[in-house]
């Protein structure tokens, strides 16, 4: 893939999983990389992981990264994060990457809306959509003022199709839908927004449910025959600079596209070689069951 040097990027939601592991990619590409997020040395939020050891990541793998605490869920903290790339970039922003969620401990799956506790749900659209929504408002003009750049909003899933839980499923397609309705108001002003999900992914979290680390991921399969298909956080990583080096990326302005699908388009493999296709091996392994 072609590099990135020079380029400015803003992960909102760096601290782990596909934040952080977009943030490195970038970085191996050579972009200077804003990791933004709320756990910072000495001052975590449920898991050890920080923004600080993101940004060191982003560093040795060959790009500039720079952590910088955010709650994305106050207007004035996000909008001070445009004032320092203003200062710091000359108001520079190449990329944008939505990632902040927040919301696995706030899911019910087990109840119906109307069952499900209201300030968790409230909460979890908070974190995972509002924020979203502040990031955009606050970052986006910065791209047109400069007449390009890129969106991404991560999500999961590329399907209408319900997820399972109330609250979860409208964050999610809330994502899908943010990329549709921006890229429609940015299309005259040389922006690209894209939506982009990941399969099953081996998160920090994942692993740890499973009792595996990412070295015997596999001994994790007898447990869910799924997780044969999973993916590491770096796949998403790999697909959002082969979006951010395509010079027509305009193309799939609007999308929610997968890694999967854009693993075989741009041929990027996962950091084993691999190129892991979630929705062809999940269609088969269920008719197959069926």
């Amino acid at each position: 893939m072609a590099r990135l040097d020079q380029r400015v990027a803003v992960v909102a939601g760096a601290t782990r999983g596909a934040g952080r592991a977009i943030a490195v990619q970038l970085g191996h590409a050579g972009a200077t990389v804003y990791c933004t997020g709320r756990s910072v040395t000495g001052h975590t939020t449920g898991r050890p992981e920080t923004i600080d050891e993101t940004a060191d990541q982003v560093t040795r793998a060959g790009g500039r990264g720079i952590a910088v605490r955010v709650d994305h869920t106050d207007p004035d903290q996000v909008n001070h994060l445009a004032q320092v790339i203003q200062q710091e970039q000359l108001g520079r922003l190449d990329i944008l990457v939505n990632d902040i969620w927040g919301g696995d401990a706030l899911t019910d799956w087990h109840h119906p809306f109307w069952a499900h506790d209201l300030r968790d749900g409230l909460t979890l659209l908070e974190r995972a959509v509002t924020t979203h929504i502040i990031t955009a408002h606050a970052l986006v003009p910065l791209m047109v003022a400069r007449q390009q750049g890129l969106v991404v909003e991560v999500t999961d899933g590329h399907t209408w199709a319900y997820r399972g839980s109330f609250f979860y499923d409208l964050a999610k397609v809330a994502a899908m839908r943010m990329a549709k309705t921006m890229a429609e108001e940015l299309k005259s002003f040389g922006v690209t927004a894209i939506a982009v999900t990941p399969g099953y992914l081996r998160s920090e979290a994942v692993l740890d449910r499973f009792g595996v680390g990412e070295p015997n991921w596999r001994d994790a399969i007898a447990q869910d025959k799924f997780f044969a298909f999973s993916e590491t956080p770096h796949y998403l990583g790999r697909a959002v600079v082969a979006l951010a080096t395509d010079p027509n990326v305009a193309k799939h302005a609007g999308q929610t596209l997968a890694t999967w699908d854009l693993a075989e388009t741009y041929g990027f493999t996962d950091l084993d070689g691999a190129r892991p296709h979630w929705q062809r091996n999940f269609v088969a392994v269920t008719q197959q069951e069926s």
